[in-house]
């Protein structure tokens, strides 16, 4: 998208949208304009908008670019365009992602960041199951080894599943579920492999829900999937320096010790004409074995 103005107008899907300040830099270091950014988005939308169409959204907005102050919302913002599908919830007016009209609506809106709900619209089950590993070090090189051995963990209990990049400090372990799984069954089955894996590597992880008590480990956060909570969308872009972006990796690849600022928007429609949506090559999981076990 190449705008000269201080406004365009974009048609999407037949829908006219008004782009204000396309030349705004967002990530100026990297000379990333929000017009940059709406490019990315729209070749995102197929990846993306898969994991936040029939969601409650929240999003971080950065008015003045990543390092700039920035705000949550929930609430979808008035004026609202016909277009945009809105999901109420516990009083709050969510925003449906479910358009790449929406998508681009948002991020001329510098939403840089979607965090959707663990749960589909009107449904109280959880959609998918993710365990997040969350460093306490700003900077922790043992984070691909964290997430390795949790794949590890869940390989033995035969639980395929998929490691993805905050595009912040951590890794979450991303695995698809057969439905019908409640949240109190998938926080038992996390609670059993957190507890386990803290015992097995006392040294590198911890369960201690306040950071100010784990010292220099790695929070094992299986808590955080939960109704009403949420994490960052597989292939959300992230406010980070280096335009981050949260990536599904190849196990083979964490065992690389890959840093996350490679993830970003600069090499992801490279990484994804490679190998496509990974989280899509693993099937729904049954979880029905450890649950029985855990009842023993």
């Amino acid at each position: 998208m190449a705008f000269k103005a201080e406004k365009a107008k974009l048609l999407v899907e037949g829908n006219e949208l008004t782009i204000t300040n396309p030349n705004k830099p967002l990530w100026p270091d990297l000379g990333i304009t929000k017009a940059d950014y709406l490019t990315t988005l729209s070749e995102l939308s197929p990846y993306l908008l898969r994991y936040c169409r029939n969601r409650h959204l929240t999003t971080i907005r950065f008015p003045h670019g990543y390092d700039d102050k920035s705000f949550y919302q929930k609430n979808a913002p008035d004026p609202v365009p016909s277009f945009v599908k809105l999901a109420p919830l516990d009083g709050i007016n969510y925003v449906n992602l479910d358009s790449l009209s929406t998508l681009i609506w948002l991020g001329n809106l510098t939403c840089l960041e979607f965090h959707p709900s663990f749960h589909y619209i009107g449904k109280t089950n959880p959609a998918e199951w993710l365990i997040d590993i969350d460093p306490t070090l700003e900077e922790e090189p043992r984070i691909m080894e964290a997430a390795l051995i949790i794949g590890e963990v869940l390989d033995s209990l035969r639980i395929q599943s998929v490691p993805k990049t905050s595009g912040a400090t951590g890794v979450q372990i991303y695995i698809p579920i057969q439905p019908g799984y409640t949240f109190e069954e998938l926080r038992r089955v996390g609670h059993f492999i957190a507890t386990y894996t803290v015992n097995m590597y006392p040294k590198l992880f911890t369960i201690e829900r306040f950071k100010k008590n784990r010292g220099d480990k790695i929070y094992i956060d299986y808590l955080q999937h939960w109704y009403g909570k949420t994490l960052s969308a597989p292939y959300t872009p992230r406010a980070r320096k280096d335009a981050t972006i949260s990536t599904p990796l190849l196990w083979k690849e964490v065992e690389l010790r890959p840093s996350i600022s490679e993830f970003n928007q600069l090499t992801i429609m490279s990484r994804l004409r490679t190998y496509g949506d990974l989280i899509d090559r693993v099937p729904p999981q049954n979880l029905n074995a450890i649950l029985a076990k855990l009842k023993e």
